[in-house]
C-alpha cells in the first residue's frame, strides 16, 4: 500500500515555493503543501505542463497555486519568481528549493560543463533562492497567528551528502555543499527566527531513476541497499516537508532529516561488513 499525502491544515494562510516543482519529487512536495492550506508556487524551468498540472490539482482540491517559470541557477529569474509570489500572494512564508540535476559520467571523462551545471542548479540555485526568501523574512518578521518562525527554508539534499558515489563525483559535491550550506545558513538565520533544515531522500520512484526500480530484477538488486525493503515514493518525502514546514517541527533547526529507509545505514555491514 502506497503512502498518501498529509491531509492536515498546518499551513493555513502561508505561501510556499517549490523549485523543480513539475514532476517527481517537487509535484508531490507542492501538492502536499497545498493539501495542508498552503497557496503553492510551482516553480518549473523548462516545459510547464507539469507544473499546471501540479497547480491544477491543488485548484480542484480548493487551494491557491500557480506555476511559474525560472532557471534557478540565474539571479533575475529567482527574483522574478519571488517578485511575483509576494505580488500576487502578500509575502512567502516557506520554501522548498528543490529543484536538481543529474550529469553523470566516470571522472575522467567529465566534462567541465556537466560539473558546472549541476553545481549551478544544485547550490548555486540553492543558494540564490535561500537569500531572496531570508530576506522576505526579515522584511515581514514574525507573524504569530501563521507561524512562530518568521520563515521556513527548507532543501532538498540526498543520501549521497553522505554516502559518496562513484561515477557522480559533481551531483555528491553538490549534495555535500548542500549540506555545510545548511547548517552555516541556519547557524547565521537562527536569532532572526528563520528555520533552515534539510530533508535527504534514498531511493524515490521517480523519472530520474527509473532504470532503477522499473522491473523486478532491477528492483530487487536496489533493495539490497534499503534495510526497510521498499523503495520509497514521493509522497513520503512530500509528509516530511510538510511536517518540517509546520510549527510541529518549530524546534527543528540545522538537521537534514533522511528519509531513505535506512540506505544510510550501510547495510552491508549487517553481517558484519
Amino acid at each position: 500500500m502506497e503512502p498518501s499525502i498529509a491531509c492536515r491544515l498546518l499551513l493555513p494562510g502561508q505561501t510556499a515555493i517549490v523549485t523543480g516543482g513539475g514532476s517527481g519529487i517537487g509535484a508531490s512536495i507542492a501538492q502536499g503543501l497545498g493539501a495542508a492550506g498552503a497557496k503553492v508556487v510551482v516553480n518549473y524551468s523548462r516545459t510547464n505542463a507539469g507544473a499546471e498540472e501540479v497547480v491544477q490539482s491543488i485548484l480542484d482540491q480548493g487551494g491557491q497555486a500557480l506555476a511559474f517559470k525560472a532557471d534557478v541557477s540565474r539571479e533575475e529569474e529567482v527574483q522574478a519568481l519571488f517578485g511575483t509570489a509576494i505580488r500576487e500572494f502578500g509575502t512567502v512564508d516557506i520554501l522548498v528549493s528543490n529543484a536538481g540535476i543529474q550529469k553523470d559520467a566516470p571522472f575522467l571523462e567529465m566534462l567541465l560543463d556537466d560539473w558546472q551545471q549541476v553545481l549551478n542548479i544544485n547550490l548555486t540555485g540553492s543558494f540564490l533562492c535561500a537569500r531572496e526568501a531570508a530576506r522576505e523574512f526579515l522584511r515581514r518578521g514574525v507573524v504569530p497567528e501563521r507561524s512562530r518562525a518568521a520563515g521556513k527554508i527548507i532543501f532538498m539534499s540526498s543520501v549521497h551528502e553522505v554516502i559518496p558515489w562513484s561515477r557522480h563525483v559533481n551531483y555528491a559535491a553538490s549534495k555535500g555543499g548542500i549540506m555545510l550550506f545548511m547548517k552555516s545558513l541556519a547557524q547565521e538565520l537562527a536569532p532572526y527566527k528563520i528555520r533552515v533544515n534539510s530533508i535527504a531522500p534514498g531511493a524515490i520512484r521517480t523519472r530520474i531513476n527509473r532504470a532503477a526500480w522499473e522491473t523486478p530484477e532491477a528492483e530487487a538488486n536496489l533493495l539490497k541497499l534499503i534495510p526497510y525493503g521498499r523503495v520509497g515514493d514521493p509522497v513520503d518525502i512530500a509528509n516530511a516537508a510538510v511536517w518540517l514546514a509546520s510549527d510541529e517541527s518549530d524546534y527543528i533547526h540545522g538537521t537534514t532529516l533522511f528519509v531513505d529507509g535506512g540506505m544510510t545505514l550501510y547495510p552491508a555491514f549487517a553481517e558484519g561488513g
